[in-house]
This record gives structure tokens, C-alpha cells and sequence, in this order.
């Protein structure tokens, strides 16, 4: 498939992604830095897994530090574990 034909589709789906970026809680720093790091991390790696898979690490890590880990639901404690190890396993550190 042609570049051309894809580019119009990537433009509504970038517009709709930002479409939600008001939404965000800009006052709470775990969701700000979280989601600041998601938009600034998408389009350097060009993937939207590897953002969000940073995103799954540091909002909790900085709920610990704030001091409320009990704010924070088990399943992002889970895939927050998952993405440590995705790129361990990427970086090929045990090996």
C-alpha cells in the first residue's frame, strides 16, 4: 500500500488521539508526567506500544514516591512489571 493512501487515516487517528489530551489532569503530577512522557516517547520511538509501556512504569513508580501506591489499581502494578521486563528482554540484559 502507498504512502499517500495511508496518511490521511494517521492524520484522524493523530487527531483523535490529541482530541483527548484535555482530559488530562495537568494538575496531578503522576498523570502529567505520565502522560507528557506517553506524547513525547510516541513519536521519537515510533511506536505506540513502547510509549504506553513507559507510561505503565512511571505512573506508578511516582504514586509510590508521592507516597499513595494504595491509589493505584493491581493491574497496572502487573503491567508495569510486564513492561520492566519487555525491555529487559529487549535490551538483551540476560543474555
Amino acid at each position: 500500500m502507498p504512502a499517500f493512501a495511508t496518511a490521511p487515516a494517521l492524520i484522524m487517528v493523530g487527531f483523535l488521539m490529541m482530541s483527548s489530551v484535555q482530559k488530562i489532569n495537568w494538575n496531578e503530577p503522576a498523570e502529567a508526567i505520565a502522560a507528557f512522557l506517553i506524547l513525547l516517547i510516541m513519536p521519537l520511538t515510533y511506536s505506540i506500544a513502547e510509549a504506553l509501556a513507559i507510561g505503565f512504569i512511571i505512573y506508578p513508580l511516582i504514586k509510590v514516591f508521592q507516597g499513595l501506591a494504595y491509589q493505584v489499581n493491581k493491574t497496572v502494578y502487573f503491567l508495569a512489571a510486564i513492561s520492566v521486563f519487555h525491555f529487559v528482554l529487549k535490551s538483551n540484559v540476560l543474555v
